[in-house]
């Protein structure tokens, strides 16, 4: 890239036209050596143009206001892929509590069809990139949103946990594709000053198809049998929607005019830009795609040419690392989990535990959408670091929530005599909270308005873990006798503080570390490596989604449920010193602009936000013959 920057400050013919680039607040243009007689009209033009600043400033707000209403069209059909992501993370949590219920679904059942689809995206985002490269993002667009659909409808009438896990898997090929697709068309479809809010769109279609999932799955908590295929198989819907509006979509014109398709990219560029003049965007295009090639050289496998330039290299490490962050962070589990988590926590009630996990759904859309609001604004860099302290912030109070109700966990008071318990674990438990641990026990008491009592730990029942294997808990959740069983979580008067962290975590993570990652790994790669980056660091996200979900119902039962998040606090402490130091601001460049911030060494381009205000601007200036000086940030074509 240091060799199309060094092109771009030739000097320009004396007959043509020449972009001038001034910083935020500078007044003058400098050119070092003697300049001709040219020199006089040159500075009359920037004298001019200083003098015309209002005049300067309407015309770049009326392009602004001139963006084609197509653009947000294509946004939002786009953005449908968010949507199935958010909507697929959003319904499991109360699926799976259904399942449990009435499919008598093992813990590692549900690890298994939570984590399969997640593993079956990580494998189809990475073949995602050469599917881009060949096929063009349109068409996987709507190879994605067919087989999401095919997925939908077998999870729909599915007979079985077998045929479940197999929806799940073309559920999860799908959803891989698309999410490394879409911020990729997004990115390349928009004008640099929409270019971050309307990728953060796609964040924000996301978490309204998690909001869209808690409702369905609160509404069809009260069907008595079979309520989780209305939740599963209603995904189809969105996905269907996207592949006919794609139907009548363009493919991205930086993947044209890669692929020699010049005219055809015109059009596009023509379409989804209105009135303003294409030309420059299209040569910048151009000659940012052959310097690139040239560059890599052509030679091997891209991701090879990606790990042996410096500067794509860099990128790969910066996207994939805000990616692994994102999800060491805990979020796949709060998502995933949350109806879970608050049954943990004490809520005992199913259809309550939904509609509060509904309550955490609508806090993340508002705040993401408060994040499509801040993007533009205070940019992608400070807007990261904040969300990433406050994470870690909520996940210690989350912690502390299940430390206090471990803490004031209430004592077995009962202890069976039974002589066939004597091999049973569940009789060395003396408290609730190790009951609560062990899968193979669970909680039988009684409650009055201020206290457990008549308290004892039993087995579970093989074949449902809504009952007690024998004994008084033995015929159903809440008997005529007022005996209570609870499995899976204690009964506890501390469930609003871990309420109150799934909230305060989900309001600092939505607007900064949910679609930061997809955001700026959207914008950090050359034209020649994007698709195949955004594949990588779509992978590592998937990677870790799969390690946080398998993983997280067996680490609570090793580390406990405070240890488990304090664990995932830790790794968003971890994430805040590799974003302060590695991710440098790109709000305002344009994709072509920003690989020339990781030319220097990985860990020093956070400091290269500099000139973060920097204003560009092309002014017209006849006859000129100078060039600019290297202390100038040029876009000159």
């Amino acid at each position: 890239m240091s060799n199309l920057l060094g092109e771009r400050r030739k000097k320009a013919s004396d007959d043509g036209e020449r972009s001038l680039i001034t910083g935020a607040g500078a007044s003058s243009l400098s050119s070092p050596g003697a300049l001709s007689a040219s020199t006089a009209s040159v500075n009359s033009a920037a004298a001019a143009a200083a003098a015309g600043d209002p005049e300067r400033a309407a015309r770049k707000q009326l392009q602004r206001d001139d963006t084609p209403a197509f653009v947000y069209v294509l946004a939002a059909f786009s953005a449908l892929g968010g949507f199935l992501l958010g909507y697929d993370t959003g319904v499991l949590s109360g699926a799976v509590l259904l399942l449990k219920r009435e499919s008598n679904v093992t813990a590692l059942w549900q690890e298994l069809l939570v984590s399969c689809g997640v593993a079956a995206a990580a494998l189809s985002a990475l073949a995602g990139g050469s599917l881009n490269g060949l096929l063009g993002r349109r068409v996987c667009v709507l190879l994605a949103s067919c087989v999401f659909a095919v997925g939908g409808v077998v999870l729909s009438a599915a007979p079985g946990k077998e045929v479940l896990l197999v929806g799940r898997l073309l559920v999860g090929l799908g959803l891989g594709i698309n999410s490394m697709t879409v911020p990729v068309y997004i990115a390349e479809a928009s004008p640099p000053h929409l270019r971050g809010q309307l990728v953060t769109v796609n964040t924000l279609f996301i978490t309204a198809g998690q909001l869209v999932a808690s409702l369905i799955d609160g509404a069809f908590s009260y069907v008595q049998h079979g309520g989780w295929r209305y939740m599963l198989g209603l995904s189809a819907v969105p996905a269907l929607v996207q592949f006919f509006g794609f139907l009548f979509l363009p493919e991205s014109p930086r993947w044209l005019i890669q692929k020699g398709l010049t005219q055809k990219a015109r059009r596009v560029l023509s379409q989804i830009r209105g009135n303003q003049n294409i030309d420059e965007e299209y040569d910048s295009i151009k000659s940012s795609i052959e310097e690139e090639e040239k560059d890599c050289g052509g030679d091997g496998p891209i991701l090879w040419c990606m790990l042996t330039y410096s500067p794509a290299r860099r990128a790969l490490i910066l996207g994939c690392g805000l990616q692994m962050f994102q999800q060491l962070s805990g979020i796949t589990t709060v998502m995933y989990y949350s109806a879970t988590i608050l049954q943990m926590s004490g809520v005992r009630d199913d259809k309550l535990a939904i509609w509060l996990s509904s309550l955490t759904a609508l806090t993340n859309f508002l705040f993401t959408l408060l994040g499509v609001w801040l993007v533009e604004r205070v940019g992608r860099r400070r807007l990261a670091l904040g969300s990433v302290i406050g994470t870690c912030f909520s996940l210690c109070v989350l912690a502390f929530g299940f430390l206090l109700s471990a803490q004031h966990s209430p004592p077995v008071t009962i202890h069976p005599t039974d002589p066939s318990l004597l091999n049973s674990s569940c009789i060395t438990h003396l408290s609730c909270e190790p009951c609560m641990l062990d899968p193979s026990c669970g909680f039988c008491y009684q409650q009055n308005s201020t206290a457990v009592f008549a308290s004892s730990c039993v087995p579970v029942n093989q074949a449902s873990t809504e009952r007690a294997a024998w004994g008084r808990c033995s015929n159903s959740t809440q008997s005529t006798d007022h005996n209570l069983w609870a499995y899976n979580f204690c009964p506890s008067s501390y469930s609003w503080v871990v309420l109150l962290g799934l909230i305060l975590y989900l309001a600092f993570f939505a607007p900064g570390l949910g679609p930061m990652p997809w955001t700026v790994n959207s914008e950090i790669y050359p034209l020649w490596a994007r698709s195949t980056g955004n594949a990588c660091s779509a992978g590592v996200n998937w990677t870790f989604n799969v390690l946080v979900s398998l993983t997280f119902l067996h680490l609570a039962q090793y580390l406990t449920y405070y240890g488990a998040f304090f664990l995932y606090s830790s790794m968003a402490l971890l994430g805040f010193f590799f974003i302060y130091g590695c991710l440098p601001e790109t709000k305002g460049r344009r994709l072509e602009e920003i690989e020339s911030l990781f030319e220097n060494r990985l860990c020093s381009c956070g400091a290269s936000d500099s000139d973060e205000g920097r204003q560009v601007e092309y002014i017209r200036v006849k006859g000129s013959n100078y060039h600019l000086s290297d202390n100038d940030a040029s876009d000159v074509e």
